[in-house]
């Protein structure tokens, strides 16, 4: 199992996932682990899945980052 964050986040990631991300700079790979860190730190319904199934989870959070980063990119900017 890869102890980088950024791989552990790959690995969580689907394989069309991980290309995508994996062309990405190195910073926002790296920016994205720390939030999927984040996630599955703060959830508590991700724990109770982490005990059952360990990828399960880390996949969850990775789906829920990769949401709220989509989500982002998405939202129209400040009109002015």
């Amino acid at each position: 199992m890869p102890t980088d964050p950024v791989n552990r986040f790959l690995a969580s990631l689907a394989p069309e996932q991980r290309e995508a991300i994996g062309a990405k700079p190195r910073q926002q790979q790296e920016r994205l682990a720390a939030a999927w860190e984040r996630e599955l730190e703060a959830d508590d319904e991700l724990d109770t899945l982490d005990e059952l199934s360990p990828p399960a989870a880390e996949a969850e959070a990775a789906r829920r980052v990769l949401s709220r980063e989509t989500d982002q990119d998405q939202a129209p900017g400040d009109a002015q």
